[in-house]
């Protein structure tokens, strides 16, 4: 299989080109960031999730069904979903809150009712579960939801059948550490209820086959897009035909192609978490022979004063000074900013090292 990946890579890559553009281009959906403090418990119960704005809910009024009914009216009554999509700063998962209510829950082993996410985080777009360029088998081992996810969520499992299908050559991202999940509900097959499912998942830029040791990982960053959209795949009593498959996209091939995916914004941390003030600093070491160090300002509020104390003997006024070490050392470098509302200090102690 090695060297068949090996073989493939350039068409591979070649078929993957960075398309930007998105579905319901009038349309954009946003991330809530959790505080650090405060990233939901996967237990299948909502408490976590109530800090959450009305806003960031995406109701079934916001899906069309681009199979069964096509210009039906969406009906709670039959079914009825609110989505919330959340993120924390640092973590690059991405966590929904699925709660439904449905008129009768199919959970036939092979398919059953389904919530069905695709994700493609950097916004490759393009073809994302089978290539032309390549023959059947070719294409899913080494293309198949490599540079794009999509995931099958059973809804509820049943008994004895895994949470997820993810429909690419790679199973190990529907599993921990990359995802997690739970459910919560009372019904049984066949029944009518309501069913809340929690669950996070890890997007990828590239996710292979043959496993997560030269995976990559999307790097989730505040304020930017991603590709990302959902269906609800409804069953009732016939185990074969939908019953409804309303999707986000309003395109059907969304399962498929990244570009009919539509966008989400990484929303930043509401103030209402945040202190007026808040001292934060990053630093590189631009040029080790120099012993040359690249301060950034990373703070937050309103600030008038920024005064760098670098534990050599020398302190600079500028919000992102650049400071030349005489010596080799372990450094604790503060960082204190003043404003309207107060003062604030970052201590990092012995992060900035030169030799």
């Amino acid at each position: 299989m090695k060297k068949t990946w090996i073989g493939l890579l350039g068409a591979v890559l070649l078929s993957v080109s960075p398309i930007n553009a998105l579905e319901r281009p009038d349309k954009e959906f946003k991330i809530f960031q959790f505080p650090a403090d405060r990233i939901p418990r996967i237990d299948g119960i909502a408490d976590d999730w109530e800090i959450v704005p009305e806003e960031y809910a995406v109701g079934g009024e916001e899906l069309s069904d681009t199979v069964m009914g096509k210009g039906t009216a969406y009906d709670p009554d039959d079914l009825d979903v609110k989505v919330r999509v959340g993120w924390v700063k640092g973590l690059n998962r991405l966590y929904f809150l699925y709660e439904a209510s449905d008129d009768y829950w199919n959970m036939y082993y092979r398919r059953g009712d389904i919530f069905e996410i695709a994700v493609d985080a950097d916004r490759s777009g393009g073809h994302n579960i089978s290539n032309p360029q390549l023959d059947k088998w070719e294409s899913h081992f080494a293309f198949k939801g490599v540079h794009a996810q999509n995931y099958h969520i059973f809804t509820p499992p049943g008994e004895g059948r895994d949470w997820v299908f993810v429909w690419g050559c790679q199973p190990w991202v529907g599993k921990l550490p990359y995802a997690n999940h739970a459910y919560s509900y009372d019904f049984k097959e066949g029944e009518s209820g309501r069913l809340v499912l929690e669950f996070w998942i890890t997007p990828f830029d590239f996710a292979p086959y043959e496993g997560p040791d030269r995976a990559v990982v999307s790097k989730l960053l505040e304020n930017e897009l991603i590709g990302l959209s959902w269906s609800v795949l409804d069953y009732d009593e016939d185990n074969n035909q939908y019953e409804g498959f309303w999707n986000l996209s309003h395109k059907t091939r969304m399962d498929s192609n990244a570009s009919n995916l539509c966008a989400f914004r990484l929303m930043p941390l509401a103030s209402r978490f945040r202190q007026p003030l808040e001292a934060e600093w990053d630093f590189q070491v631009v040029d080790m022979d120099r012993r040359l160090v690249a301060f950034k300002d990373l703070s937050y509020g309103q600030i008038t004063s920024w005064s760098w104390d670098f534990d050599d003997g020398t302190t600079s006024t500028e919000e992102h000074p650049l400071h030349r070490y005489e010596k080799a050392g372990e450094y604790v470098v503060v960082l204190t900013i003043n404003g309207p509302q107060g003062t604030a200090r970052r201590v990092k102690v012995n992060e900035v090292v030169v030799r």
